[in-house]
């Protein structure tokens, strides 16, 4: 598989404003410890049904494939170790002698030291991604904050041997690239997805100023292509609790769990059907034509009202209705088959 975008753990230091997940955020003692038991449970129970082989075809090529290991803050005290450390160790020793992963821990930035770049670079980290550079991060408001923030971490990552990856997210060039690399990236329209996606505080507080032009589902870390698990361009996104969605942004239900079935079992169980195919096409306001929703049904249950009541129209929006009043019974329906056929 190209890439795997996994969300290790809810734990987070920061709460910030334009984040699509609610669940990111500080955690205090027992809610603290119950997330990170989660994670650190969970971690040898999603690798084991990851793929068997972390690659995948790119024009006749071969080449090896990526898992990103997020948060939340991967790096946090209370993860770092129980859980980052963990799934590192575990990856690593999955893929050794299976053609190999390159790892990328993703973080926002603030935490890091030269004794935990040295830790994951010992660890066989490939890269490691700062997150974080963007107004909406407190203490990193305008250009010249972030200038003196990326340019102290670009001198402890070279003093570490890393180089600055050639390519700015979302650029897929990771099989050109030897690592150790370093990058940087934000919530910016230069930088990453430009508006905000409607999911989270960045919903709540009325931050998303996509339309319906901004098809989410159509680019990189949407659900473009995720059903092509031997090919390029396909990506996925995992959940602290093993749930598997076709996008980083989150379809309103998971496609399935890893703490139950393979993540190729679940994919190829849905590799027929019409309505994920449409997501795989990168098409969403198709994905109920064999259900009895037109594209223009679709289209019209993507218009909605911000919670500060401003028109708002988007086909994530029509995506989640779909999802609540349509999908829930078909995708309880093929996980029976699947277990049934196991």
């Amino acid at each position: 598989m190209e890439s795997i975008y996994w969300v290790l753990a809810w734990a987070c230091h920061r709460k910030c404003r334009h984040c699509y997940e609610d669940r990111f955020r500080p955690y205090l003692r027992d809610d603290l410890e119950a997330v990170v038991a989660e994670a650190e449970a969970n971690v040898p129970r999603v690798v084991a049904n990851l793929p068997e082989r972390m690659t995948y075809r790119d024009g006749g090529q071969e080449r090896v494939g990526r898992i990103i290991l997020s948060g939340g803050e991967a790096l946090l005290e209370a993860t770092r170790e129980r859980v980052t450390y963990r799934a590192i160790a575990a990856l690593s020793a999955r893929y050794r002698d299976r053609g190999g992963v390159r790892i990328v821990v993703q973080t926002t930035g603030d935490l890091l030291t030269p004794a935990i770049v040295r830790a994951l670079l010992d660890r066989g980290v490939w890269m490691i991604s700062v997150a974080g550079v963007d107004d909406f991060h407190v203490g990193m408001e305008g250009p010249e904050r972030q200038a003196r923030f990326t340019a102290r971490l670009t001198a402890m990552f070279e003093a570490a041997g890393m180089r600055p990856s050639g390519g700015q997210a979302p650029v897929r060039a990771w099989h050109e690239e030897e690592g150790p690399v370093f990058s940087f990236f934000g919530a910016t329209a230069e930088m990453w997805i430009g508006k905000l996606w409607p999911r989270g505080r960045a919903w709540q507080n009325g931050l998303s100023t996509a339309g319906l032009e901004d098809n989410f589902c159509a680019r990189w870390s949407g659900g473009l292509n995720f059903l092509r698990h031997g090919e390029a361009g396909s990506e996925v996104s995992i959940e602290p609790d093993g749930a598997v969605y076709p996008c980083c942004i989150k379809t309103k239900l998971p496609i399935g769990s890893l703490l139950e079935e393979s993540l190729i079992a679940i994919l190829d169980g849905l590799a027929g059907d019409p309505v994920y195919q449409a997501i795989d096409a990168g098409a969403p306001q198709r994905m109920g034509l064999s259900l009895g929703w037109s594209e223009e049904t679709f289209v019209a249950r993507s218009h909605t009202l911000t919670p500060q009541g401003r028109p708002y129209a988007n086909l994530c929006v029509g995506c989640d209705r779909f999802h609540d009043e349509v999908l829930a019974p078909r995708i309880a329906a093929a996980r029976a088959r699947r277990q049934t056929t196991a």
